[in-house]
């Protein structure tokens, strides 16, 4: 059968080839939670894989932040959880960095048994908002930045989480090392590695900063003019930063605020559309301020924001990064080289003019959050959508009259989502029930759990 996917069996077979000394290989297949599922394969198994694909349950897509069927997917017993056909995603066959004995890894897709797509896998949701533009003649180029904790592995004397030491020399900081690039250095031997992970892979990993939080972090990649391709090295590189700490003995953290006191953790992406000769069509003309391509992607972001949120915010602990001053976007603003605005404009040379989303935390999945700014860039531009004044000054300030249209928390961002016909449209019918039924799972789980903080409060005061 021929892979629906665009895969051949002759890239595993040269990959093979290349790579005698590899015994295994991790398939991953992306939930719509950005947790990776699959299996751990051996070596003789691989090429029967790419000839004809690797059944797997259907209810993998269906399965909530801790592994549990969410029934009201649809995806369990309404389809007898049968198999559907996993198929690997061309160029994502690498080698893993570090692995003994050597193992490999490849990303997959979910389709069904006669090759069509299966629309709740979250990488079809953005194939398809790419194949949208470009019926406009359009296509996405764009870039992710990766936010992180690297803490230890044990919790401090209070229960909390607590930086990881530096892995050269052990040295301890619970300061806020912004900027700092001697902090860098204690950390040298783990990002060495994740480099070289990386370099394996294909991911065009570049700068490395110490960010805005005691053990924060951040990677950045390489713009790719294929938004696939850049949403995929998201994907990767969280893997890699995941295994390499792991190997240094620090535990990598994505949640979006894993320390009360300080900043979370971000994913902005950034994002321009290309026309049919690679011109950047967000680059203003002689005589123009701004593109008004440009400007209506602006007023399409902004009009979606608030119904979009549950994308960009997918779960409880999301919620606690949307904190005044805190470079967090709690409001559909935007404004130019202005990092308290939701909808940034980057200064720098106007072909290289594009827009940095800053909503989503790093706990939200890369792909997902791609195809719903996709398509309300799409929005914006095919209702010439104003996206109202520019912000200046302190955004935070300014959003406090846009609040009223946000949601003020998960439960409101899920309603919000659940009604939303523009985000049905981003996701597609099947996709949008999968992700928001899943989220309402979640959130019912939250909300029955008794915390800590539940006894602490109340247990001997009321």
């Amino acid at each position: 059968m021929t892979s629906p996917s665009g895969s051949k069996p002759s890239e595993a077979q040269a990959f093979l080839d290349r790579h005698p000394e590899i015994e295994a290989f991790d398939i991953v297949l992306t939930d719509s939670n950005g947790v990776g599922r699959g299996k751990i394969v051996r070596r003789h198994e691989l090429m029967s894989i790419y000839e004809g694909g690797r059944h797997m349950p259907i209810s993998i897509l269906g399965l909530d932040i801790t592994g549990e069927d969410v029934h009201e997917t649809g995806l369990i017993w309404d389809s007898g959880d049968g198999d559907l056909r996993a198929w690997p995603l061309p160029g994502t066959l690498v080698p893993l960095y570090g692995t003994s004995p050597a193992r490999g890894q490849v990303l997959m897709a979910m389709y069904h048994l006669d090759g069509a797509p299966m629309t709740s896998d979250p990488r079809h949701a953005l194939a398809r908002q790419v194949e949208a533009l470009a019926s406009k003649g359009l296509h996405p180029a764009g870039a992710f930045e990766l936010e992180f904790f690297l803490l230890a592995n044990e919790r401090d004397a209070d229960g909390k989480v607590q930086p990881a030491r530096a892995v050269l020399d052990g040295r301890k900081s619970g300061k806020t090392e912004v900027y700092s690039v001697d902090h860098l250095h204690g950390m040298e031997p783990l990002f060495s590695d994740i480099y070289a992970a990386a370099k394996e892979q294909g991911v065009p990993t570049e700068t490395v900063i110490s960010e805005y939080a005691p053990g924060q972090y951040e990677l950045t990649l390489h713009y790719r003019k294929d938004v696939m391709r850049a949403a995929d090295d998201l994907i990767l590189l969280k893997r890699i930063v995941r295994a390499q700490a792991r190997r240094h003995g620090v535990t990598a953290c994505f949640m979006a605020k894993p320390i009360e006191s300080y900043a979370g953790s971000g994913m902005h992406f950034h994002v321009s559309l290309l026309d049919r000769e690679d011109r950047n069509v967000f680059t203003e003309k002689a005589g123009e301020s701004w593109s008004p391509l440009l400007l209506n992607a602006l007023g399409g972001l902004a009009d979606t924001m608030a119904e979009s949120m549950l994308v960009f915010a997918p779960h409880a602990n999301s919620w606690r990064r949307f904190v005044a001053q805190s470079y967090a976007p709690v409001a559909p603003t935007w404004g130019v080289n202005n990092r308290s605005v939701a909808l940034r404009v980057p200064a720098g040379e106007a072909k290289n003019r594009r827009i940095e989303h800053r909503p989503s935390g790093v706990d939200a999945n890369p792909y997902l959050v791609a195809a719903t700014v996709l398509a309300g860039i799409s929005k914006g531009l095919d209702e010439k959508l104003d996206p109202g004044p520019e912000t200046t000054g302190n955004g935070y300030e300014a959003a406090e009259d846009a609040r009223s249209v946000m949601p003020a928390d998960w439960r409101e961002a899920i309603k919000a989502a659940q009604a939303s016909e523009f985000l049905r449209t981003a996701l597609g019918d099947d996709l949008h029930r999968t992700f928001t039924s899943i989220k309402y799972a979640e959130y019912l789980r939250v909300a029955r759990t008794i915390s800590e903080l539940d006894y602490h409060l109340y247990l001997h005061e009321v």
